[in-house]
């Protein structure tokens, strides 16, 4: 006798999941996930200047979630800078975790040679609460310069909290922008981390909402400054050119050794100094002491505002 077996496959927790994954995918800000790498970029070389130590930045994570679940990820205690985004009239967060204000701390009062040791969680002195809101403006005044070419707003911190069960950024279902920059002051590694709710974003989703196809947004200056330094370094020919004459081929396959070639220019005529075949000036013909022939530059042929706005900017 063949018994048929019959199985009965429970979907329940499948379909359970596919709800509550419907529920949380929100959509992604493209041109956000942009100006935050950019950020990233430009935040290593502004803290460089600012702390005087080797600082490393790279954007770790960027992803989407409830705003509870974005404040529940912040460690406790947290140093949080509640920031209002006065062009967008929202309400963000940025926070330091423990381990990286802890580092501010130390290479800031020089303990650039005292060896990372761990701490145990505890509420911070007012000097560690200042330090930390100093970083955090320093911070939202480069996040700011990322926007600019895209959104311009300006980031204020209106107070610090420490608990992140006392953060209210909005509505606790609603969707929630996260990007976590890892840090490496001097081999002292820390995190900080941005929440941006989706009703402090309203005024500019469409904006930050937009497909980024590449090119430049305009506030990567870093490397604009790198290179602008590279060229200036840089080896060319330059040539000065006594006069031109236009002739036939066949003239100038009858020249002869001794021939004199009349240009139709006076002695004291200036000559052209050209750049990789650009003429840039025209300068004077003289003679330096030590009578090798010199040139002095007296007109030149391009705008001064040529410069400045293609390696400047």
């Amino acid at each position: 006798m063949n018994e048929q077996s019959q199985f009965v496959i429970d979907t329940r927790a499948v379909e359970e999941l596919i709800v509550e994954r419907a529920k949380r995918s929100y959509a992604r800000l493209p041109m956000l996930e942009v100006v935050f790498d950019r950020f990233a970029l430009s935040l290593s070389q502004a803290l460089k200047t600012y702390l005087g130590a080797v600082v490393d930045v790279t954007l770790a994570k960027m992803d989407y979630l409830t705003c509870q679940d974005a404040i529940d990820s912040l460690p406790e205690p947290a140093l949080i800078g509640v920031t209002e985004a006065v062009e967008w009239g929202g309400t963000i967060a940025a926070a330091l975790r423990p381990e990286l204000l802890y580092s501010i701390l130390e290479i800031t009062f020089g303990g650039r040679t005292v060896p990372e040791t761990p701490r145990s969680p505890r509420t911070f002195t007012g000097i560690e609460k200042r330090i930390g809101k100093a970083f955090c403006e320093r911070t939202l005044a480069e996040l700011s310069a990322a926007f600019e070419k895209v959104t311009p707003v300006r980031f204020e911190i209106g107070h610090l909290e420490t608990n992140p069960k006392a953060l209210m950024l909005g509505p606790p279902t609603s969707s929630c922008a996260r990007a976590v920059l890892k840090i490496n002051i001097e081999d002292r590694v820390g995190e900080m981390v941005f929440l941006l709710p989706t009703t402090a974003l309203d005024a500019v989703g469409d904006v930050l909402s937009q497909q980024f196809t590449g090119g430049q947004l305009g506030g990567d200056t870093g490397w604009r400054m790198k290179l602008t330094e590279k060229l200036g370094t840089t080896n060319i020919p330059v040539a000065a050119v006594l006069g031109e004459a236009n002739l036939s081929l066949r003239e100038v396959l009858s020249w002869m050794p001794g021939q004199v070639l009349d240009l139709g220019m006076q002695v004291d005529d200036p000559v052209t100094i050209c750049v990789t075949g650009k003429t840039i000036a025209r300068a004077e013909v003289g003679r330096r002491k030590n009578g090798k022939i010199a040139l002095k530059v007296s007109e030149k042929l391009y705008e001064e505002e040529e410069l400045p706005n293609v390696l400047l900017d």
